[in-house]
């Protein structure tokens, strides 16, 4: 069971924001689901601007028996918020499409809140986006040839708001291959490799 790092410090201003730091890491832990039998538990909406360590460990214990039921137990429930799949780039729009999607991709509070993209030239901008049944529709007249998408792409994306109509928030994720990640083997050979977040994880009963 891998729960991911909350949100945590002053909200990022800007979509190209060099604070990622976090969001890399997260996305490391989003990409251990390529082994077997493993399950992530998203916390980007329970963190706090100031302490490291959240107070409210309520949600995050909550979504850790869910991911057990669903994931060691294989009960038929849905067990994690929207995790990124694939993208399609529609004229000047991208749509994104999810897995473990629930009963259905849903906005809280308000129009959806930190998606951004960029064209060829990898310059990210704030993206309106818009829910159109299981996906999520990106577009900036900024950027007429879009070709990458980011959500809450920061250490602290506030008011990321991207659920399932289960209450499980969306993983923060970015589709650019802009940065690969070190690898070291263990018999000491190192490389790089691209992240690869397209099935992380299988489809759980009931989403």
């Amino acid at each position: 069971m891998i729960v991911q790092l909350p949100n945590w410090g002053p909200p990022a201003l800007k979509p190209d924001s060099v604070d990622g730091g976090w969001a890399t890491i997260r996305e490391g832990q989003l990409l251990a689901l390529n082994l077997p039998n493993t399950a992530i538990v998203v916390t980007i909406d329970v963190g706090d601007t100031v302490s490291i360590h959240p107070v409210d460990k309520q949600p995050v214990g909550a979504r850790l028996a869910l991911a057990a039921q669903g994931a060691v137990y294989k009960k038929p429930l849905v067990y994690s918020g929207p995790i990124y799949s694939g993208i399609k780039i529609e004229g000047d729009s991208i749509r994104v499409t999810f897995k473990h999607v629930g009963g259905g991709l849903e906005a809280r509070g308000g129009e959806l809140k930190q998606f951004s993209i960029a064209g060829e030239d990898m310059k990210f901008v704030w993206s309106a986006a818009r829910i159109d049944g299981n996906t999520v529709i990106g577009h900036s007249a900024e950027v007429p040839k879009p070709v990458a998408v980011r959500y809450a792409w920061a250490t602290n994306p506030a008011g990321c708001n991207l659920y399932n109509k289960e209450g499980l928030p969306a993983s923060p994720f970015r589709t650019d291959e802009s940065v690969r990640f070190q690898w070291c083997s263990g018999d000491g050979h190192r490389g790089t490799r691209t992240p690869d977040l397209v099935g992380v994880m299988g489809s759980p009963s009931g989403s």
